[in-house]
């Protein structure tokens, strides 16, 4: 089989929650992602007719929609990859040219919601070091969650940590994150737990699909299978939000517990 041109793709996938209290609620979507090589972007974009970088397209990579630094007055001017390997020295982790891997939506016709993005962080022996998880609400702010060398068992990254972010207001602040990510291959196999404050799973979400070519033949077919996947994640989400309020789900509101909201990038 042919080496590919890229180490960047796409993934079909299936997006899965499962509230399992204070009541039950289940639902999953059909939806696709990209999984780009920070070193590729430039060279994806001056390829391929459907993607581009900080340009309008079908679909776009804004640097500006992810991890920017310091976390008060960003500074514009550095692109993603320097934002991370920045954050990643912050944490302790020297990759030096090795590559950094993030998995995430893409600015669509214009419209961008990303509710999470994924790197995998390999240093320059090629062997995976660590992951960021950056995680956005609908006020579009982000926290970054670092999953260090230690968290690493195998051919995945497991951390269990304080939340400390208004995700949903459906959900207590003070409980805890509980990810397991297998580094994506052929296959995407993604966990995100919630865990309240005694210790007991609520909530299940998962992410799954397989590999799938990065070309502009795919870009166009996905585009029109999942018509503006940007605006349709984040009208699902409050669709789904409207039925947790219906079923009488607790309300919880931003301005409560400020105290449970720490190291939040673009504050609302």
């Amino acid at each position: 089989m042919a080496k590919a041109e890229f180490n960047s793709c796409l993934y079909k996938a299936k997006v899965m929650h499962h509230r399992l209290a204070p009541k039950v609620h289940r639902f999953h979507y059909e939806v696709f992602m990209f999984y780009l090589d920070l070193d590729e972007i430039d060279k994806i974009a001056k390829r391929m007719k459907f993607m581009s970088r900080n340009r309008f397209n079908l679909f776009n990579f804004r640097d500006k929609d992810h991890l920017q630094l310091p976390k008060e007055n960003p500074d514009t001017s550095k692109n993603i990859r320097q934002h991370i390997t920045t954050y990643l020295q912050s944490n302790g982790v020297n990759i030096g040219n090795g590559r950094i891997m993030v998995l995430t939506n893409l600015c669509t016709a214009g419209y961008q919601f990303n509710p999470v993005s994924f790197y995998f962080c390999y240093d320059e022996q090629g062997q995976p070091t660590c992951s960021v998880v950056e995680v956005c609400n609908t006020y579009l702010e982000m926290k970054p969650y670092f999953l260090g060398v230690d968290t690493r068992q195998g051919d995945e990254f497991k951390y269990h940590t304080a939340k400390y972010f208004y995700v949903s207001p459906f959900m207590d602040m003070d409980t805890s994150f509980d990810f397991d990510l297998h580094i994506p291959g052929e296959k995407l196999q993604l966990k995100i737990d919630d865990y309240d404050q005694d210790g007991k799973r609520f909530f299940i979400s998962t992410l799954s699909g397989v590999r799938k070519p990065l070309t502009d033949a795919s870009l166009l077919l996905y585009f029109f299978s999942f018509p503006l996947i940007t605006l349709k994640i984040i009208g699902l989400i409050h669709w789904q939000a409207l039925k947790l309020w219906l079923k009488k789900i607790p309300y919880h509101k931003k301005e409560a517990n400020k105290d449970l909201q720490r190291e939040v990038y673009r504050p609302y």
